[in-house]
């Protein structure tokens, strides 16, 4: 185990499978005392137990709706009071309903809209302020790189993550004298265990996504979370409203 985070006290949401489970793994194995959240309360369980099995601190587990206010302060009250701090917000909780954009219904784009920045807006509200009374915070939101590069169907899904990444911009600004850092983690295309399945099942159906990439492949879940631990350090300390693209260059500077 290493010691990168110890002593430190990191929610995570969105962490019941996929990038946010990995994000967890890479904050446990270095040490750091973890409030993982999802609306999946079985697989959120599941992979705090396999956490508990590698030999770190079994997570605390806060399932629920982050959408709803109630529920994200919740999720940044336990980390309070199971921790006695917040020193690390990951704002992964998400997921595209990607689609073109006439094929929408109010339901979906609704849907889009709370699972990608409600989530992350009230996350954020609860944590910063106490963050901002202990003087020190990292928030770390996962956007995504699609909101650069235009992707097909992705325009509901853009008009979330493009709010994602604004808010912290200005929330860098505000609160840069207060000691918290707010920044972005924009993935291009990852080998997600869902990406892996519509690959499976479709070949040629997310073809197109991956040809924009000039390295030719999807990012791997590990090289996400690498940056968002970085994002998260210590040594990021003079890093914040930065939105920095994990994407094998299908967007340049």
């Amino acid at each position: 185990m290493g010691s990168r985070f110890d002593g430190q006290t990191v929610v995570v949401t969105g962490a019941a499978s996929g990038i946010g489970a990995v994000i967890a793994r890479h904050f446990a194995d270095a040490g750091a005392n973890l409030v993982v959240s999802d609306i999946e309360e079985g697989r959120l369980g599941a992979v705090a137990d396999e956490i508990a099995a590698s030999g770190a601190r079994r997570p605390v587990v806060k399932a629920g709706d982050l959408s709803r206010e109630d529920v994200a302060g919740s999720v940044i009250k336990s980390a309070v009071d199971n921790f006695g701090a917040l020193d690390i917000l990951v704002n992964n909780a998400g997921g595209g309903i990607i689609k073109p954009f006439l094929d929408h219904t109010p339901d979906t784009l609704r849907t889009t809209i709370d699972r990608n920045l409600w989530t992350a807006l009230w996350c954020t509200w609860h944590a910063v302020k106490v963050m901002k009374a202990r003087g020190y915070g990292r928030i770390v939101n996962i956007g995504a790189d699609s909101v650069r590069n235009g992707l097909w169907d992705h325009a509901a899904y853009n008009a979330a993550k493009g709010g994602v990444h604004a808010m912290a911009t200005g929330l860098a600004r505000e609160f840069a004298r207060d000691g918290i850092t707010v920044n972005v983690v924009a993935p291009c295309i990852v080998e997600t265990p869902q990406v892996k399945q519509i690959t499976l099942k479709a070949p040629k159906a997310l073809q197109r996504f991956v040809d924009v990439v000039p390295m030719g492949r999807p990012a791997e879940m590990d090289e996400v979370a690498s940056m968002v631990c970085y994002l998260a350090s210590k040594e990021a300390s003079f890093v914040t409203g930065q939105v920095i693209s994990v994407n094998g260059g299908s967007t340049m500077l």
